[in-house]
């Protein structure tokens, strides 16, 4: 029975964790990185100090966890010497991060909130969120259907975040801590939460929550965990970012099993022994069972937490993986890259038009044609709204254009269900030395607004 638990939720991040080479390679800095890291005696880190199993301030002040150990990772193969800033809950090392008492944030998502002083690393563990409910609570295929519902959650998550703004429909009931928003739902004062498919497993075997059970997915709400860093400490950023990059997958892997296990007690007891043993070949019994209810479901989820829910090509998070692991591929070898961004001309006129069911499937049929037309090397994805891309491997800013105007005149002429023929516009770039994936998409979005304002339909890029 010894880490079944960890086995089954490594599925999922093996399907999600971003591709590396086992060995990490040598990180090679730049001057003005390589200058910055000798100035820098030490980097302060603030982290949630209670947020098990990915991290939390254990009775003697030290970090520990699964952010501990790939932060210590990251530490090891920069250079960099980093030292907890210790604090009592996660508003306070928010608001230490926000006056400047710590350089850095060790494990967080993205938000809109958070980047008014954070700049962030690529995602440095990747995680999906779950609906937690009771047993006895019906499965959530949307959460845009429930009404007045109430949803647990810790205060000043990204989760939170996101809810309060996406879904008016919801109650939010803000509670100090994970445990707190689990035993709400437990004993009946919430009507679920939602939370990460790891923090939810340990915490329900860890307080015997056992009435909870998995009830449903928000796929665009995965976490996406990363290194936050103050903008005024560009150079940082960038060093942790290759950090990170080193990072592979059987890393991930071996962190996990050693935070999310069984733990197994020796004694000398037989009487209990015995007991064990009985009651341990009866829970192997359904354990075998429900592991291949679980893989399954593990498989699924694996697949939905990278895929746009609407079209059924790649999602923003797997379009982000992808271009932060083919520049590192770059960088590495040597090897050209490019990427596509393009954008349905007059969009809101076809929802205001023929409405949103039109729009929906104006969408399914670009990403359809999209998907047909590229190569099986190539990235298809839903970057947001309207706008798709296509990470393009061992292309150059010539090829890429190229195929930008073959996808430019198949959508022209494809005849639109309900709408008749519909225009995109499309821009696009190619890796650059040095570039970060957010210099690369900045150059690409640039190109964009280049086509639309040069009359649309068309290609543009430089």
């Amino acid at each position: 029975m010894r880490r079944l638990l960890a086995t089954a939720l490594c599925i999922a991040l093996n399907a999600t964790a971003t591709e590396a080479e086992n060995m990490a390679p040598l990180i090679e800095l730049t001057a003005t990185e390589q200058a910055y890291l000798a100035a820098m005696p030490v980097v302060r880190m603030c982290v949630d100090p209670d947020w098990a199993p990915f991290e939390q301030i254990d009775e003697h002040d030290r970090h520990v966890g699964i952010a501990a150990d790939l932060i210590q990772q990251v530490s090891r193969r920069t250079g960099l010497k980093i030292m907890l800033y210790p604090t009592r809950t996660w508003e306070e090392s928010l608001a230490a991060s926000q006056a400047g008492r710590c350089q850095i944030m060790s494990f967080l998502n993205r938000t809109p909130e958070r980047e008014r002083w954070l700049d962030f690393t690529a995602p440095i563990f990747v995680d999906p969120n779950m609906i937690i409910a009771r047993e006895d609570h019906p499965f959530v295929g949307d959460v845009r259907w429930l009404r007045e519902e109430s949803v647990a959650l810790p205060r000043g998550t990204m989760v939170e975040e996101h809810l309060r703004r996406d879904y008016p429909n919801l109650r939010i009931v803000l509670t100090e801590s994970e445990p707190e928003a689990m035993t709400l739902v437990s004993e009946r004062k919430a009507d679920f939460t939602v939370r990460s498919l790891i923090v939810a497993a340990h915490a329900i075997r860890k307080q015997g929550l056992f009435n909870l059970k998995i009830a449903g997915q928000v796929p665009e709400l995965g976490n996406q965990l990363r290194i936050g860093v103050i903008k005024s400490e560009p150079a940082l950023r960038d060093i942790l970012d290759k950090g990170v990059a080193t990072l592979s997958a059987a890393d991930r892997e071996q962190i996990v099993n050693r935070h999310v296990s069984i733990t197994v007690q020796n004694g000398t007891d037989y009487r209990l022994v015995w007991q064990l043993l009985a009651g341990g070949l009866v829970i192997a019994l359904l354990a075998a069972f429900w592991m291949r209810k679980l893989s399954r479901l593990n498989r699924e989820l694996a697949r939905l937490s990278v895929t746009d829910r609407l079209t059924g090509i790649y999602n923003r998070m797997k379009l982000d993986e992808a271009l932060a692991a083919e520049i590192q591929r770059c960088r590495r070898y040597d090897q050209a890259l490019a990427i596509v961004l393009l954008d349905i001309d007059h969009f809101k006129r076809i929802n205001d038009t023929y409405g949103h069911q039109a729009g929906d499937r104006a969408l399914i049929d670009i990403a359809r044609l999209l998907s047909d037309g590229s190569r099986e090397t190539d990235v298809v994805g839903r970057w947001g709204g309207e706008e798709f891309m296509i990470v393009l491997p061992h292309t150059d800013l010539a090829g890429a254009g190229r195929l930008a105007e073959k996808m430019r005149t198949t959508i022209a002429a494809h005849e639109f269900s309900g709408i008749g023929q519909q225009t995109a516009s499309f821009g696009v770039a190619a890796y650059r030395i040095d570039d970060q994936p957010n210099d690369l998409v900045a150059r690409a979005d640039a190109a964009l607004y280049e086509a639309k304002h040069a009359g649309r339909n068309r290609v543009a890029g430089g």
